[in-house]
């Protein structure tokens, strides 16, 4: 990993308009959202016509071209730019069917415990509608279920990443996955 400050540092010092910042910051989080990217599209199926290395592409252009965003720290950086990754897919694939008029959705597996008993799975959209949902109820889970399930990231990864425990993030992680759950049954 790298140190937290340093990261937190970049982003401030970028905010502020320093062109060198951007350059140093890539250098530091690039191997992370690389990581982060190749987790995402594990999701995917194999003939996806994105690779991670074009998904981590498309969030750099967005957060170099998009509204400029006051990061509040590297947790705060992460959580967007999982967020951005997410809805690049999410475009993608309804760019896809649109394209198709219709044609089946992307499916994506969730955890086994999220679908015990459940031989549907929900589709990108649906998760996507729910992440938005918990995100209102309880951010933090939200980020959580970003990191470790369309990023890939494990319990120690995820803690690094938001600033927190490992007992905090297995136990937001347990609740999250329960109120998905619970929403997938009612669909």
């Amino acid at each position: 990993m790298y140190a937290k400050g340093k990261i937190t540092q970049l982003l401030g010092d970028y905010a502020s308009g320093d062109p060198k910042a951007l350059n140093d910051l890539v250098s530091k989080v690039y191997d992370e959202l690389h990581k982060m990217a190749r987790g995402y599209m594990r999701k995917e199926k194999s003939n996806h016509t994105l690779q991670p290395t074009a998904l981590l592409n498309e969030l750099f252009v967005k957060l170099v071209q998009g509204k400029t965003v006051n990061f509040q720290n590297r947790s705060h950086f992460f959580a967007v730019s999982a967020n951005i990754m997410r809805r690049v897919l999410i475009d993608h694939a309804k760019a896809n069917r649109a394209e198709k008029r219709g044609g089946g959705g992307l499916k994506v597996t969730f955890d086994e415990a999220v679908h015990a008993g459940k031989s549907n799975e929900p589709n990108l959209e649906v998760l996507d509608v729910l992440l938005d949902k918990l995100a209102k109820e309880n951010e933090r889970q939200a980020q959580i279920v970003e990191l470790r399930y369309f990023a890939g990231f494990s319990i120690e990864e995820t803690a690094a990443a938001l600033e927190i425990s490992p007992t905090s993030v297995k136990r937001d992680w347990a609740a999250a996955k329960l109120w998905l759950y619970r929403e997938l049954h009612k669909q």
